[in-house]
């Protein structure tokens, strides 16, 4: 099970999920409340409620002994389902460039956004969301990928509300997950870009001390965007994990 990052929605996944059916996997995609094809409610986009639905989903399809996958928010949203939910059917849990333990500066946490830079997306996103998403973007990738991709890239970003989307900021500023890591149980990879802008890099070191038993694979060239910056060598070990025996 695939959840996505702020702003964007599943189709992010596109080349792993065009991959891994070749391999027996089956795939689900979700997309969060307020982005992509899902729903767009006025309330209900802290990580408490968003981990809620990922739990309605999981009962829905009956899902046990599955991979857990989540990118940046979604990574967030996948720890805070470990821990509010005990994990319910994960088997494994894959976090790539998640926004975790926090995605701001706090006290005792030096690494990630301020407050004021988060602050001022929100601003911009209820002002000219498109330049937002524009110079968001910008931050994503740490290779050139052409004006095709980025295009495309930012197109997944309009596909979502925009309430929908400054809410999403809001629980980015806001919510604290270092307390929540030592529930994690299962085996756990943690993939992150070395040149990630928007996430540094140390933050992916603080998940791996706080998760027990974790492993993080680094990825030298790579930016926020780790899922595709090196997208052979990210595919390769992602399928890897995947692969392993228990």
């Amino acid at each position: 099970m695939f959840v996505h990052g702020w702003p964007v929605n599943h189709k992010m996944f596109e080349y792993q999920l065009n991959q891994l059916p070749r391999y027996g996997y089956r795939c689900i995609a979700l997309d969060l409340r307020g982005f992509g094809q899902s729903d767009r409610p006025w309330t209900g986009y802290t990580y408490d409620r968003m981990a809620d639905d990922i739990r309605v989903i999981i009962d829905m399809f009956r899902l046990r002994d599955f991979v857990l996958v989540g990118f940046s928010i979604g990574g967030a949203i996948s720890i805070r389902y470990m821990a509010r939910h005990q994990g319910h059917g994960v088997r494994r849990l894959a976090l790539l460039s998640a926004a975790a333990p926090s995605f701001t500066q706090r006290p005792g946490y030096p690494y990630g956004q301020t407050r004021e830079e988060v602050d001022a997306l929100i601003r911009q996103t209820l002002t000219n969301r498109p330049a937002m998403l524009k110079g968001f973007g910008d931050q994503f990738f740490a290779q050139n990928h052409g004006p095709e991709f980025m295009n495309w890239f930012a197109s997944l970003g309009l596909e979502a509300s925009g309430h929908g989307t400054a809410q999403g900021l809001i629980a980015l500023r806001d919510e604290d997950l270092r307390q929540d890591l030592s529930a994690i149980r299962v085996p756990t990879a943690i993939f992150a870009g070395v040149q990630d802008r928007i996430v540094p890099f140390q933050s992916a070191l603080a998940l791996q001390q706080g998760i027990p038993g974790s492993v993080l694979h680094r990825f030298e060239q790579s930016g926020h965007g780790v899922f595709y910056d090196e997208l052979e060598a990210f595919n390769s070990r992602f399928f890897a994990f995947l692969n392993q025996p228990d």
